[in-house]
């Protein structure tokens, strides 16, 4: 049995642990040397996994060798792997930013990152909608401490809507999932795509009740309209490191419609055969019209990369409506670029606030910055990259979304939206750079709060968008690979050895 799949999962449960014990409890300078290295391991493990899965082998794994649907297992394929890798390295920059002082605000910090990404981790990997909830309930507790990490009333304000809001959402997804067990009997996701083929008129009513709610708490965790309202000030709140890390959590509910949507309730489900698919196209259209708005109104360089998180949500949901393989494999590229990209941009609006003082990273003319040109130059190159510009990964993204869509009907209603959404960001990015480097006045601060950990870390974030353009060709490939070979598991019957925990090859 390939035991390397439940790593991501149990080793940053032990390292939580671990950090609670009275030899690293009050020491947070061993917290730190240990989480490091552990994210080190993460960010290696995810690599090979990615390299196995790259291969076209799909890797399930049954804890206990408890059978389906009774058992829990994990599922690793190129879908899954390309998330965890991607989740592995912005966690490493995240913590790396963190360690020059904000893990020093509050008690915890290193323990709950690790409980955060054990959550994270989880969701990406099972291959169970009931442990998807329980993932969900994981990184949803760790990220309500997180949130209010260091404290502050503004911290705390934002934080509460957010757990109201998902303490609701975990209750229809309780509910949802009653609905589905007890039409289809199981909740494993290759058994329901099984099941749902062979439901009467009667239970397929039912089916799509649960299929719906599900569809409407993933909404709710990634940020699509209406049900976005609640991320900008939320994350323009948070810690600027903790904040990093939430750059993955929109994909978490996006990569949940990829994955049960697709194969449970895709082309394939009978008579809910493409469930929510025109409401997805609707809603993904009218998500990308109040980011922009928010985009041009965003008063806080945090606030704009609020809300161009939203943008991006819209902009792979359009890429997931369209339903093809290629639509697929742009929205895959694109979410690795937005996840890289947003986060680097929360990094940046945090350096700009350590160095003006009062004025924080307000779109406003304020303190001139010590340290004017290093971040101009990361924020400029964040800026192109999230404009969408050449020759960055997000021209390329946004690019391969356009080119996917190709009924003339949706290119005239999706099309326009993109590019003014790109355009708005142009404006806001060309704003905010003239008014925080250009219009600054005084003399700044007398000594820099800024190491070079933080620098590092958000070069690493910027980094990325070169490496994704430099390499644009072999990435794609994988994305196209990983789109082709999405829908395999839909209706296919779980083999013996897949049972048993081996590992099963489809070419």
């Amino acid at each position: 049995m390939n035991h390397l799949i439940i790593l991501p999962i149990v080793l940053p449960l032990f390292v939580a642990a671990i950090s609670l014990l009275p030899l690293f409890d009050r020491d947070i300078a061993r917290q730190r040397s240990l989480t490091l290295a552990a994210t080190a391991a993460l960010v290696l493990i995810s690599a090979i996994l990615l390299g196995q899965a790259a291969t076209g082998a799909v890797t399930v794994y049954a804890l206990g060798d408890w059978q389906a649907p009774f058992g829990i297992q994990l599922l690793g394929d190129r879908l899954s792997t390309l998330m965890l890798l991607t989740t592995s390295i912005l966690l490493l920059a995240a913590l790396l930013y963190g360690s020059a002082g904000e893990d020093k605000q509050g008690r915890f910090y290193y323990p709950l990152m690790m409980f955060q990404i054990m959550g994270i981790n989880g969701a990406f990997l099972t291959a169970d909608i009931f442990n998807l909830f329980v993932f969900f309930e994981i990184l949803l507790i760790a990220s309500y401490s997180l949130l209010i990490h260091g404290g502050g009333k503004h911290k705390t304000g934002a934080a509460v809507h957010y757990v109201l809001l998902n303490l609701v959402g975990s209750a229809i997804f309780l509910f949802a999932l009653g609905i589905i067990y007890g039409t289809l009997g199981t909740l494993n996701i290759p058994d329901l795509a099984i099941a749902v083929r062979n439901l009467n008129s009667d239970g397929a009513l039912l089916a799509e009740v649960g299929g719906l709610m599900l569809f409407a708490v993933f909404g709710l965790k990634a940020a699509i309209l209406p049900l976005q309202f609640w991320l900008p000030r939320t994350y323009s709140s948070a810690p600027a490191s903790v904040v990093a890390l939430f750059a993955i959590m929109t994909k978490v509910g996006i990569y949940s419609i990829m994955r049960v949507h697709d194969l449970v309730f895709g082309a394939n489900a009978g008579l809910l055969a493409n469930l929510g698919i025109d409401w997805m196209w609707g809603l993904s259209l009218l998500t990308l019209a109040i980011a922009t708005l928010g985009i041009i109104s965003s008063p806080s360089v945090k606030r704009l990369a609020s809300h161009l998180v939203i943008l991006s949500v819209g902009t792979l949901m359009v890429a997931i409506s369209v339903n093809t393989q290629a639509s697929t494999a742009a929205a895959l590229y694109y979410a690795v670029h937005s996840t890289f990209a947003a986060a680097a941009l929360f990094l940046i609006g945090d350096l700009i606030s350590l160095e003006r003082e009062r004025s924080l990273d307000r779109i406003v003319p304020g303190r001139r910055l010590a340290n004017a040109v290093p971040i101009g130059i990361l924020f400029t190159l964040s800026a192109i990259t999230l404009i969408g510009m050449p020759p960055l990964s997000g021209f390329i993204g946004k690019l391969m979304v356009m080119q996917s869509i190709t009924n003339a009907s949706e290119i005239a209603l999706a099309w326009p939206l993109l590019l003014i959404g790109s355009l708005a960001a142009l404006i806001a990015f060309s704003r905010s750079g003239s008014t925080l480097f250009w219009k600054a006045t005084g003399d700044p601060v007398d000594q820099s709060p800024i190491v070079a950990r933080q620098f590092t870390a958000v070069w690493m974030l910027v980094l990325a968008a070169l490496f994704m353009s430099v390499f644009a060709g072999p990435i794609t490939e994988y994305t196209t690979a990983t789109a082709v070979n999405l829908p395999t598991l839909r209706g296919r019957p779980i083999t013996t050895d897949e049972r048993a925990g081996r590992v099963a090859v489809k070419k």
